[in-house]
């Protein structure tokens, strides 16, 4: 009887053990003075602090598919300013299942972006609408090596590819830029093309620094909406275009890398004095549908034609666009970065087959400091929340101060220092380990607390080992909130000026 009272004990504690285990709640905290430091707090059976999210653990969400970067010239340049071990190191940390970001997917534009060393194209021979003199090598040197150095560590590395801008003889001012400036050679006098307005003879009707603006501009953007493609929209040169991206994914896939997805344009409400190209509504609906969809179905029916990337805010014209009966059967889903994410909620509940991703995280202003991070880490918090399932960096590593070839400085995830070659993992990077490291593919986003947090900002997770919970605190003084879930709360104590993420 001693026994069996003895063996009823022991179960007893173990079971009591096991349930004091499962409440158990491991925190990682990173601030300005020190990066991921790990803690354990437990749950709790009664609330403190505000309710700020609430979970049943029933519920479905937006199931998550992959982070990734983008591999551009001047992060290259960086890239080999390190010594072998260190660009192993940096490579492990972003790509290996076993480092910090889990990255598995990266992003490529065909033809030159705004962090290119110089101007170009793969089709620079004018007329050429037969390709015969199409090529990659441009990237061969400077952007294929660098995806290599990714694949290394997650071979089944996948690529989404967006232009910035076609060759330039494809376009109505014959230039890579859209607007004139001293960092590029576009005559002024073509600048009254973006609005077509016969009372601006020169460039006084537009805002060469409107692309300076930064974070959140405050209003609508752009101000004005461009009022002709700036792709010239003729058969054979839409044509011509369509048969661009399938050489280029051809050309990728011979290299081992493999394109996944495709957008027709970056950022097309940016009128830019680098690489860019506007396009109207009609434009943007005929080219898609008419040329690129078929041109893909045709030669590569693997890839995904995707809408993006769209930057703007004026709902009204990305709904003109999508309202397109052909060109919602004819995407999978739509690129949003910039302006576009606070667009979100509405596009979601409109178009609701349609997948989203973020498609560039903002890019700073090259300070690469905790301010930077403390951005960053809403930007996570407010894309995933209303329902991204990809997210994109843009700069994973620059030199200095990431200083552009068109005169604007930009962050990145790891800061070189030139003269010294010594990296630096900022503030960004470990805004990003805050959610890469747990929200890993198959994850569900199955709450928040809504943007009027936002400068205390939680996101809730379901994995399939249980929640993830990311808390950000960019005010003064700590701060004490709760989450319910399944009738426990995790109630969050989160230090000033701190990422913190839950995991349990």
């Amino acid at each position: 009887m001693k026994l069996t009272y003895r063996l009823l004990a022991l179960s007893l504690f173990s079971i009591s053990a096991l349930a004091v285990s499962a409440q158990s709640v491991k925190k990682y905290t990173t601030t300005e003075s020190i990066s991921w430091k790990e803690s354990r707090t437990a749950l709790s059976s009664k609330p403190s602090g505000k309710t700020v999210a609430e979970v049943s653990g029933k519920e479905d969400g937006t199931t998550f598919r992959a982070w990734g970067t983008t591999f551009n010239e001047l992060d290259w340049d960086a890239f080999l300013l390190l010594s072998r071990d260190e660009q192993d190191e940096l490579m492990f940390n972003l790509y290996s299942p076993k480092g910090d970001l889990h990255f598995t997917h990266g992003r490529v534009s065909m033809n030159a972006n705004d962090y290119a060393r110089e101007w170009y194209s793969c089709s620079e021979v004018p007329g050429d609408f037969e390709l015969r003199y199409f090529n990659i090598d441009h990237d061969r040197r400077n952007i294929i090596p660098l995806a290599r150095a990714a694949q290394k560590y997650c071979p089944e590395l996948q690529l989404f590819m967006s232009p910035w801008s076609p060759p330039a003889w494809m376009k109505i001012n014959n230039n890579y830029c859209v607007l004139s400036s001293k960092y590029n050679n576009q005559d002024p006098k073509l600048d009254y093309l973006l609005y077509a307005d016969k009372n601006a003879t020169s460039g006084k009707a537009v805002d060469p620094d409107e692309m300076k603006l930064l974070g959140d501009r405050n209003g609508v953007f752009p101000r004005r909406l461009a009022t002709q493609d700036y792709f010239i929209q003729e058969p054979r040169y839409l044509q011509a275009y369509a048969d661009m991206f399938c050489r280029f994914i051809d050309l990728y896939k011979a290299e081992g890398l493999p394109i996944t997805k495709v957008m027709y344009q970056n950022e097309a409400y940016s009128y830019t004095p680098y690489p860019g190209c506007p396009w109207t509504a009609e434009g943007t609906i005929r080219f898609n549908n008419e040329y690129l969809a078929p041109a893909l179905r045709k030669n590569h029916p693997e890839v995904e034609l995707w809408l993006g990337t769209i930057n703007t805010n004026r709902l009204d014209y990305v709904e003109r666009t999508l309202d397109d009966k052909t060109l919602l059967s004819n995407i999978k889903g739509v690129g949003v970065q910039w302006e576009c994410r606070n667009n979100l909620p509405q596009l979601r509940e409109r178009y609701p087959n349609l997948r989203f991703m973020q498609s560039e995280s903002e890019c700073g202003n090259g300070s690469m400091d905790w301010k930077a991070g403390e951005h960053t880490f809403f930007l996570l918090s407010d894309n995933l929340a209303n329902g991204v399932d990809e997210y994109y960096n843009w700069n994973f590593i620059l030199k200095d101060n990431g200083m552009s070839t068109w005169g604007w400085t930009q962050n990145a995830l790891v800061q070189v220092d030139s003269k010294t070659r010594k990296m630096r993992y900022t503030a960004e990077y470990f805004a990003y380990k805050h959610f890469s490291h747990f929200v890993v593919s198959g994850t569900k986003m199955i709450a928040s607390a809504g943007r009027e947090h936002s400068d205390t900002p939680v996101v809730v997770f379901k994995t399939a080992k249980g929640y993830v919970v990311t808390a950000g605190n960019f005010t003064d003084s700590p701060t004490d909130m709760n989450v319910k879930i399944a009738g426990k709360y995790l109630n969050i104590t989160v230090e000033a000026h701190s990422f913190n993420t839950f995991v349990f």
